[in-house]
């Protein structure tokens, strides 16, 4: 087939991918991007350490995407976990698993990578294009703002990479939802995922806990239950262990208008044997040394008990202890998505043919965090926007040796 002439719109994670199976086939590829370089996302993800993957088993890797899962799955099976990290190998970066089963980059950096992969697509013929805002269409073309002004492109197909609407100042701001939804493209509205949540905070207590980690927790919610920590902030909650519940709390919020996240202070410990020593204690001794004493919790776990519960809980032993095994912190709303790590919703599957292509809008196929998809972190949502990019790009392919 001759080569053809594609944009990919968006110089991240999935509009990469794309650009590096399309040019490998021949194809003359050219990436937009509105900001001044590629993979600004990407990178702030790497500051504290790359998340590339997940190691844990492949059957239940590919159930981390909800409702979406079943839609996905075939593109996950195209790369795998395990795939991604032969990648990574090939471009210089090896792996390694961490105690949570998260794969990271031995250097624990992005930079490395991206300057590799950038090299290795200009190498294959890539055009990278920076400061080229996606405006919308002219007819069939496309409609960019640039450093010279206003530029109108023709290209053979077109894939959308435009990412959701975190950290907008990244690049990211979902302005693409109104050009696309002007064309009849179903779009979930953008919500924030893997995002804190509001607490109404008692002055005293954000003043001295802000900041301040609630480690060797659990954490229940409608997702399930799961060991880790997270912090105090002074609007909230944030951290690992929320983000892994935040869909479940940001969806039963919108159902019910309101949503608990129930904390285990003290894991190791039954209720019983909880009971049984605090009510051990001397009734005059103060509530933290009662609670240091007979249930081994101080600082902010036992800040955290006084702030939440009435003075007649705090007293009895029994009440106390079941309160430790199931404090309810009720969370009034997620933070603004431009806080979040990802986003929930974007363009509708059932709006996509089995190619990525926008069945509304044939030659236009899109990727990544505009589908209507999420995911915990922990290197599901990268994975997932490395294998859709990868699957749009061979849905291309496809179009356009059926056009031949």
């Amino acid at each position: 087939m001759a080569g053809k002439q594609i944009a990919i719109i968006g110089g991240g994670p999935a509009g990469l991918m794309a650009a590096e199976v399309l040019s490998l086939s021949g194809h003359a590829v050219t990436v937009y991007d509105g900001m001044p370089t590629f993979g600004r996302k990407f990178l702030l993800a790497g500051k504290s350490g790359l998340n590339i993957t997940h190691s844990e088993n492949y059957a239940r890797f590919a159930t981390r995407f909800g409702a979406a899962s079943e839609r996905l799955r075939s593109a996950l099976d195209a790369f795998t976990p395990d795939d991604v990290q032969d990648w990574a190998s090939g471009l210089g970066t090896e792996t390694f698993v961490g105690t949570s089963g998260r794969v990271f980059p031995k250097v624990m950096k992005a930079s490395p990578l991206l300057r590799a992969w950038l090299g290795r697509l200009e190498a294959q013929g890539v055009k990278l294009l920076t400061r080229h805002r996606w405006t919308g269409f002219a007819g069939d073309d496309l409609v960019f703002e640039t450093p010279n002004g206003r530029a109108v492109i023709r290209n053979d197909a077109t894939l959308l990479a435009l990412g959701g609407a975190s950290w907008p100042r990244l690049g990211s701001d979902g302005a693409w939802t109104a050009v696309l939804r002007d064309k009849g493209v179903e779009i979930a509205d953008l919500l924030p995922a893997n995002c804190g949540f509001d607490v109404a905070w008692s002055d005293i207590f954000k003043s001295r806990f802000a900041g301040a980690p609630l480690k060797s927790v659990t954490a229940t919610s409608d997702a399930g239950t799961f060991p880790g920590e997270f912090v105090i902030s002074e609007h909230g909650i944030e951290g690992s262990l929320v983000y892994a519940h935040a869909a479940a709390l940001r969806d039963r919020l919108s159902v019910n208008g309101r949503a608990d996240l129930r904390i285990d202070l003290a894991p190791g410990r039954s209720i019983e044997r909880l009971a049984r020593d605090l009510d051990r204690q001397d009734g005059k001794a103060s509530l933290s040394n009662r609670l240091r004493k007979g249930a081994g919790l101080e600082g902010v776990k036992s800040a955290l008990l006084r702030e939440l519960l009435p003075e007649t809980a705090l007293t009895d032993p029994q009440q106390l202890a079941r309160s430790i095994k199931a404090l309810l912190i009720p969370v009034l709303k997620p933070r603004p998505i431009a806080e979040a790590i990802s986003s929930a919703g974007g363009i509708r599957l059932d709006n996509l043919d089995e190619r990525y292509m926008l069945k509304s809008l044939p030659g236009i196929f899109a990727t990544g965090e505009m589908l209507d998809w999420e995911a915990p972190t922990g290197g599901y949502l990268l994975t997932a926007c490395f294998a859709t990019g990868r699957a749009a790009a061979r849905g291309i392919m496809h179009w356009l040796q059926a056009r031949q």
